[in-house]
């Protein structure tokens, strides 16, 4: 029964497999590393996390999951002069907001930076490490290239008493920062660039944000990651295609550490990319600083913190992240796959209201003064569980102003001079007569109403080819809308060589609409509380929402009309 079980267990993840899982069932079949699982996502908190991490954060925990394994949520914090407990505590929040709980397996690197300058002793002990005197653009130049061999250091053989002289007084300041490094002592003839004598140790004089000011010697990412790994116990170490190459590296350090059969894999994945975005934590810091955005969790930004305040959902990001799955080829994800998930997983959950962006009044004459009613309305028509609300009908409404035309062409079927629609959940109403100002702007329609139509269906069968949303006058909430559109008019604005990704930023990302009004129901709406507004779009309250003035962000339109602009250009 219970081989019945695991062949079970096993032929479900084979359906859902991808490269990764194949070769995690691999190891696990060959009983590697106890036949255990153990991943980590180990982020350097130097910025926000954008969208690709969420993809490798959804991959790692997500890998943990499917196999009954366990995930470290590990910080890289090697480089003092760019990191800060700010971006710590956004990427927990991160991690957590999408799901995922790393227990109490919480890390950070500079956990090891006793054991990681004990090892880099050893290695120099060992005749594998020494320090070079020389600067960074001279040991660049004698690198050589992937054809030709490099040249070895003047400094390459110094003694090993030497080299534990010069680390120890790296460690205590007496060097500037730039004027020594700790190399590894590998072959520098080896085709791969990478394992010829890496840097492995540098000087940087910062004041840490967790050990303060007791080293000035930190590790390079490429020392302090394999080992990390294998103190952790880790088994698989994910990491994107570009550290493909490092592997070798990697594996070389952990062969000096490794006193068992236990050994972590790495095993690399392409990186996502997004039409009509940037994602170099650099040049979305960059974006930041200098005030093309709000700051990093502005709705705008790829980052998960601006993601989350635009409106998307811890659930549509995971489905995103599956939907796109894993592969070793990097290439381009459009965008719209992203709003797709997202709209799909709305359409399902959030709830409905009626909401005016650009309203336009009207008055129903022969509706009574001072009078009002509460009409059904669906909550959300693809979950019938969430019931029914009551909107108030008045003799004043708003309706959109783009739903009227004085004059309309063949095509508009909206409202006119003399033309009946159906108002949702209302009645039938006729517009009689347009008021303008002096100016001839139409500042007021008069319509009359069809109290048979309650509801929104005439007794005598009589049909209408529009339904427009609305709301009371007396009874709307005014609010802010923010409209966000991509912050990019090019499809890859990272992708040309010789010109700024800042000259393809989007002068209409953002258009902030300081007097619209929705139905009554959101008076009560809390930050990053979701909203249907019928035939407009997803919208949430954005966190500048106070008691007084209620703050909206459109997440997503419900049509793409982003695509149908392209093609007209």
């Amino acid at each position: 029964m219970a081989d019945k079980n695991n062949n079970s267990e096993n032929s479900e993840i084979q359906k859902k497999a991808n490269f990764i899982d194949l070769q995690i069932e691999e190891d696990l079949n060959q009983g590697k590393n106890e036949s255990r699982v153990h991943t980590r996502f180990p982020p350097e908190p130097n910025g926000y996390l954008h969208i690709g991490h969420a993809k490798s954060i959804c991959l790692n925990f997500g890998i943990g999951e499917k196999f009954g394994g366990k995930t470290n949520l590990r910080f890289d914090d090697t480089n003092p002069s760019k990191e800060e407990t700010e971006y710590v505590e956004s990427i927990m929040e991160d991690v957590r907001w999408l799901g995922f709980d790393w227990e109490e397996h919480l890390y950070y690197t500079s956990d090891y930076f006793g054991k990681l300058h004990e090892f880099a002793i050893q290695l120099i002990k060992d005749d594998k490490a020494y320090v070079d005197d020389q600067d960074a653009e001279t040991i660049a130049s004698q690198k050589g290239t992937p054809t030709r061999s490099g040249v070895e250091s003047p400094f390459r053989n110094r003694s090993v008493d030497e080299n534990l002289d010069l680390f120890s007084r790296m460690n205590t300041g007496e060097f500037d920062e730039g004027t020594h490094v700790l190399r590894a002592k590998i072959d520098m003839a080896s085709p791969n660039m990478h394992m010829r004598d890496p840097f492995i140790y540098r000087i940087i004089k910062a004041h840490h944000h967790r050990t303060g000011d007791k080293w000035c010697v930190y590790p390079m990412y490429d020392f302090a990651h394999g080992q990390s790994d294998y103190w952790e116990g880790i088994t698989h170490s994910i990491c994107t295609l570009e550290f493909e190459v490092h592997r070798p590296l990697y594996d070389w350090f952990v062969d000096q550490l490794q006193e068992t059969d236990y050994r972590p894999r790495q095993i690399e994945f392409a990186r996502l990319n997004l039409t009509y975005t940037v994602m170099s934590k650099r040049k979305l810091l960059e974006l930041v600083k200098d005030g093309h955005v709000n700051g990093w969790d502005d709705p705008r930004m790829p980052t998960i913190s601006g993601l989350r305040r635009r409106g998307y959902t811890p659930e549509s990001i995971r489905n995103f992240s599956d939907k796109i799955g894993v592969t070793k080829v990097n290439g381009m994800i459009d965008v719209s796959l992203l709003e797709f998930s997202l709209k799909n997983h709305l359409n399902k959950t959030a709830q409905r209201v009626m909401g005016v962006l650009n309203p336009l009044k009207v008055v129903i004459t022969n509706y009574p003064e001072n009078q009002s009613e509460e009409l059904d309305a669906v909550n959300n028509p693809e979950d019938a569980e969430m019931g029914k609300r009551k909107v108030p009908f008045s003799r004043e409404l708003y309706i959109e102003r783009d739903d009227f035309m004085e004059d309309p062409p063949r095509k508009f079927f909206r409202l006119g001079p003399g033309r009946e629609v159906r108002l949702r959940y209302a009645y039938y109403i006729t517009c009689n007569d347009v008021i303008k100002d002096a100016n001839g702007k139409i500042i007021e329609l008069h319509c009359t109403y069809d109290p048979a139509t309650k509801g929104g269906s005439s007794p005598d069968g009589r049909k209408v080819k529009a339904t427009l949303h609305w709301v009371s006058v007396e009874h709307a909430v005014k609010s802010e809308v923010r409209l966000y559109d991509r912050l990019f008019n090019d499809e890859n604005p990272d992708g040309h060589k010789d010109i700024d990704f800042k000259e393809f930023m989007n002068p209409d990302s953002l258009q902030v609409l300081p007097e619209c009004y929705i139905e009554p129901f959101v008076k009560d709406a809390n930050p990053l509380d979701n909203f249907q507004f019928e035939r407009l779009g997803y919208f949430n309250v954005d966190s500048d929402s106070t008691n007084k003035n209620l703050v909206f962000n459109r997440t997503v339109p419900l049509r793409d009309s982003w695509a149908k602009a392209q093609k007209k250009k």
